[in-house]
C-alpha cells in the first residue's frame, strides 16, 4: 500500500486561492500535489503524469470540468483514475452528470475540512486497493499461464518420447533404419519452412510427427514387410494397408502432435493426381503435411539403398520427381525442394 508521500493528486481550478485551500487541509496526509488553472492544462498533465486522485472543478474557462472527466475516461492508461468533483455547483442535474460522466464522489463549495479529507483518504484507499488486488489477479493469471504452457509443454515432450519409441520399433520391424526416418523428418522441416502460409508450429509439428508415417507396417506380414523381391499384386494390396493401419492406430488421441502423426500416415501415399492410395485424394485435399510427408520419403528412398534396388544418383531422382510433379506430387513443393536443393543434399549426406 502506498504510504502518503507516494500519493500523487491533481487540483484543477480556474482560482488558485481554492486550490490553496484544498492544498492546507490535505497536507496533513504528506500527499504530492500538482495544480492546473483551466480543463486544457488539466488534460495535458493528466496525459503525461501518473495521478492517484484528481480534484476536478466544474466552472472553468476553456473546457469544462465534465468534459475534462469524459476525457480522462477516454484514454486507456487513465480512464481508472478517481475523479472528485469540487464545485459551487449543488443542484441535483450538476450532481447527475458528474457521475454520469465517470465522477466517483461529489464535494460542495463551500466544503468542511473534514468532509473533504475523509474523501480524499477514502477514495485514495479504494483506488490503491483495487490497483493492488488487479496486480495481484495478473500475477495469479502470469502464474497460471505459466503453468498451463509448462504442462503443455510436458504432455508434447511425452508424446516426443512416445514417437521415438514407436520410432524404434519401426526400425526393428522393417528395412528402414532410423536414419531414413531422421532424414525424411528432416527434409519435411525444411520443406514446412519454405510454404508460406505455415507457421513455427506447423513446422515444428510436421517435423515432429512425420517419423511416425510408416507405423502402420507394423501390422504387415514380415514375410511381405522383408520380401527382398518385387511383391505379387496381392502382397502389394496387403503392403497398401499399411496407411489405414496407421491411421487406426493414431486416430483416436486428440493431441495435436498424434493427430497430426494419424493425418500424415493416412495420407502420405496419396497423389496430387488422385491416383494415391488409400482414398484417391486430389491436388489440396490432400493435407499439406501428407503432401510433404509424400515427396519427402520418395526423395529419400530414391537416393539411398535399399533391399530391393540400389541407390539413385541425386540427378536422377531430381528428374524422375521433375517429371512427377502435378502427378505424384504438389508442384509448389517440388519447386521448393529444386530451389533449395544444396540445403536438402546437406541432410541427405
Amino acid at each position: 500500500m502506498k504510504s502518503g508521500r507516494d500519493i500523487h493528486i491533481l487540483i484543477v481550478d480556474d482560482v488558485s486561492d481554492n486550490i490553496q485551500v484544498a492544498m492546507n487541509v490535505l497536507k496533513e496526509e504528506s500527499y504530492t500535489f500538482s495544480f492546473a488553472l483551466d480543463g486544457e492544462e488539466a488534460i495535458n498533465l493528466i496525459k503525461n503524469t501518473d495521478f492517484d486522485l484528481i480534484l476536478l472543478d466544474i466552472m472553468m474557462p476553456k473546457l469544462n470540468g465534465y468534459d475534462v472527466c469524459k476525457t480522462i475516461k477516454s484514454l486507456e492508461a487513465k480512464k481508472d483514475i478517481p475523479v472528485i468533483f469540487l464545485t459551487a455547483k449543488a443542484d441535483i442535474d450538476a450532481i447527475s452528470q458528474g457521475f454520469e460522466v465517470g465522477g466517483v464522489d461529489y464535494i460542495t463549495k463551500p466544503f468542511h475540512a473534514n468532509e473533504l479529507l475523509s474523501r480524499v483518504k477514502t477514495h485514495v484507499e479504494l483506488s490503491t486497493t483495487r490497483k493492488a488486488i488487479q496486480k495481484h489477479s495478473a500475477e495469479i493469471e502470469q502464474k497460471a499461464k505459466l503453468q498451463a504452457e509448462r504442462l503443455v509443454l510436458e504432455i508434447e515432450e511425452h508424446q516426443c518420447e512416445m514417437i521415438y519409441i514407436l520410432m524404434e520399433v519401426m526400425e526393428s520391424t522393417s528395412d528402414e533404419t532410423g536414419q531414413h526416418i531422421r532424414r525424411v523428418a528432416e527434409t519435411c522441416k525444411l520443406l514446412a519452412q519454405h510454404v508460406d502460409y505455415l507457421s513455427d508450429t506447423d513446422v515444428n509439428t510436421v517435423f515432429l510427427a512425420s517419423p511416425m508415417h510408416d507405423i502402420g507396417k507394423i501390422a504387415i506380414p514380415k514375410e511381405i514387410l522383408h520380401k527382398p523381391g518385387k511383391l505379387t499384386d496381392d502382397e502389394m494390396t496387403i503392403m497398401k494397408t499399411h496407411a489405414e493401419k496407421g491411421y487406426e492406430l493414431l486416430s483416436h488421441s486428440k493431441r495435436r502432435l498424434t493427430t497430426a502423426a494419424s493425418i500424415i500416415a493416412h495420407e502420405h501415399h496419396e497423389k496430387w493426381d488422385g491416383t494415391g492410395y488409400p482414398r484417391g485424394l486430389k491436388g489440396e485435399e490432400i493435407h499439406i503435411y501428407g503432401r510433404i510427408v509424400a515427396l519427402a520419403d520418395v526423395f529419400d528412398a530414391l537416393t539411398h539403398k535399399r533391399q530391393y534396388k540400389d541407390a539413385w544418383s541425386v540427378e536422377d531422382a531430381v528428374n524422375y520427381i521433375k517429371e512427377n510433379s502435378g502427378k505424384h506430387f504438389d508442384p509448389m513443393l517440388v519447386d521448393i525442394l529444386i530451389k533449395y536443393l544444396p540445403k536438402f543434399m546437406e541432410i541427405m549426406h
